[in-house]
Order: C-alpha cells, then sequence, then structure tokens
C-alpha cells in the first residue's frame, strides 16, 4: 500500500495490485498514455527526485508535484517522527539498477540539503539524486559513464 500525497493537499492510497491492472502505455521517453474508465489521458514525468520520492507529472496539460510514501515511510509517520529525519544519513546509495551520467560533487565539498550531487539514467529517465543533509562529501565510489547496481553506495558523507 502507497499513500501518495498530490500538491501536498491531497491524499490517497494506492495497492500494488490497482497498480497493475492500471492500463498505461509508454508513447516516448517518461511520456504515458493511460485509459481510465475508457477516458484517455496524457502524462509525463517532468522531474523526479528519487531520494525525497517527490515527483513533478504533467497530466493532460496540468502539473502535480506528487509524494510518494511506501509502507516504511508510513510507519515513521505512525510513530510520531517526521519523514525528514532521516537526515543523519551518512551515505547514499543506487535507489535502483542505472547508469552514473554525471557527478557533480568532488571529495572534501561542502554540500547543502539538496544540492544535486550526481545523475543516474534508469529505466529511460535521468534522475537527480540530491543531498539529504548539509554535510562534507567523504568518498564518491563511482565514476562518470559507470553502470550501478540498485543499492550500490556512490557516495559517502563524513
Amino acid at each position: 500500500m502507497y499513500k501518495i500525497k498530490v500538491n501536498t493537499n491531497h491524499t490517497f492510497e494506492v495497492t500494488k495490485e490497482s497498480m497493475e491492472t492500471l492500463d498505461a502505455v509508454e508513447t516516448s521517453n517518461n511520456q504515458y498514455h493511460i485509459l481510465q474508465n475508457n477516458t484517455p489521458i496524457k502524462a509525463e514525468i517532468l522531474s523526479s527526485d528519487f531520494n525525497q520520492k517527490l515527483y513533478s507529472i504533467k497530466v493532460n496539460n496540468n502539473t502535480y508535484e506528487v509524494d510518494i510514501y511506501d509502507a516504511l515511510d508510513q510507519q515513521i509517520e505512525a510513530l510520531g517522527f517526521e519523514i525528514g529525519a532521516s537526515k543523519q544519513v551518512n551515505y547514499i546509495k543506487a535507489p535502483m539498477p542505472g547508469l552514473i551520467l554525471e557527478i557533480d560533487v568532488i571529495e572534501g565539498q561542502e554540500v547543502k540539503e539538496n544540492d544535486a550531487l550526481l545523475i543516474l539514467e534508469a529505466m529511460k529517465m535521468e534522475n537527480v539524486l540530491k543531498s539529504p543533509r548539509d554535510g562534507v562529501i567523504k568518498s564518491i565510489e563511482v565514476k562518470q559513464g559507470q553502470t550501478v547496481d540498485k543499492n550500490m553506495l556512490l557516495i559517502e558523507f563524513e
């Protein structure tokens, strides 16, 4: 079960089963044709941030900011902790398999929360991985052009 928040004020619950029955076809890179109740819908993913689980999606020429909360996020929230309480993250791992297109930081560099660290191409999408907190880059474990597996260590903080 996923909890989806749209434009920070509308919340929906979506099950994995309902996602599997979605009639969606990718028409081109990041663009989709969806059929719901015999009504065609045009959707496009404008941007995605896997660290923050935040997406900008254009549906029939309207743009929506979408936050996705998985089961762990919902448990953390239910316990009274903020989702952002994970600011003590000391490393960045690949959220999915992909290709490192660009690395925007160097070892020893000071970064602020939400600074772009690198770009990971996965499933035909360029995903900007951003810093989850202020800190200093201790090490960069990948190189530009390198293929990475899910959960592979990419960047470590001091």
